[in-house]
């Protein structure tokens, strides 16, 4: 698996390369105006966040997941799949692409530089220990690059980086906040109360993920959070679409009575 990872990504390194340099050395604004584009309908239109992973949504594919929040009225999905062939994350990330493109909806893959650059994503969400997000802007300058953050420092860091001009980075997600069975080995949560004290360290956009449920909304929506990423919150919902549209609406809302001034963080 990791050989051909590097040989996928070799290839996306040749295709980016050989058809892509003449458009970022002579039509470079390309580029940027795409970026820009991306990252306005990130700012503006992202409420809830579903994330996929197929082995907790209670018997149904990501296929069928992604189907049902694109029906719900999300705005972003990512592909979350740390255990499909890469031949089937490929297909299977072209048919998200299609969909969301189709929607008009934002793609974004997690880990995967080279799954994201076949199928065209908008962007990707990287964690500390993946590549990184300068290494990501090099071959793809257009893409929106998420990055996890799991402690005040690393939110520091970052938003050094930003303030000195040397971030790739496009938004930060803060957590895991509460206990969350999708990733194993999780041992410290940061709680709600995490949020307004991170965030106040970085300009950059934000979201917050890990265990959160329906009954953690008010807290989150008090600390100003406005994107909230979520697993199991919907993808084990009895019906996926509907679920999505409440978390989509209380969002949504919450952003809407409280004022658009900050709401690009």
């Amino acid at each position: 698996m990791r050989e051909k990872s590097k040989f996928w990504l070799v290839l996306c390194f040749l295709r980016f390369n050989i058809e892509g340099y003449e458009m970022t050395t002579t039509a470079g604004v390309t580029d940027q105006e795409l970026y820009q584009k991306r990252l306005r309908q990130f700012e503006d239109d992202v409420a809830v966040y579903p994330v996929s992973c197929e082995r907790l949504a209670a018997g149904r594919s990501d296929r069928e997941w992604l189907d049902s929040v694109i029906d719900g009225g999300a705005k972003i999905v990512q592909l979350r799949d740390k255990g499909s062939p890469d031949r089937e994350l490929l297909a299977k990330a072209r048919y998200f692409r299609k969909k969301t493109a189709q929607a008009g909806v934002l793609f974004f893959l997690n880990d995967r530089l080279d799954i994201a650059l076949l199928a065209d994503a908008d962007g990707m969400h990287v964690g500390q220990k993946d590549i990184a997000p300068a290494e990501i802007r090099t071959l793809a300058p257009n893409i929106l690059i998420g990055f996890s953050c799991n402690t005040e420092e690393q939110v520091k860091a970052l938003g050094k980086e930003v303030a000195d001009g040397r971030s790739s980075v496009s938004y930060y997600n803060i957590g895991p906040l509460f206990h969350t069975g999708t990733k194993e080995g999780l041992h410290h949560f940061l709680g709600a109360d995490a949020v307004k004290l991170f965030s106040a360290h970085c300009s950059l956009p934000f979201t917050v993920m890990g265990g959160i449920k329906l009954n953690h909304l008010d807290d989150l929506l008090a600390a100003k959070v406005k994107r909230i990423a979520v697993v199991t919150a919907i993808s084990q919902a009895d019906d996926i679409a509907t679920e999505t549209r409440i978390w989509q609406d209380r969002i949504t809302a919450a952003r809407r009575n409280k004022g658009e001034g900050d709401a690009k963080r």
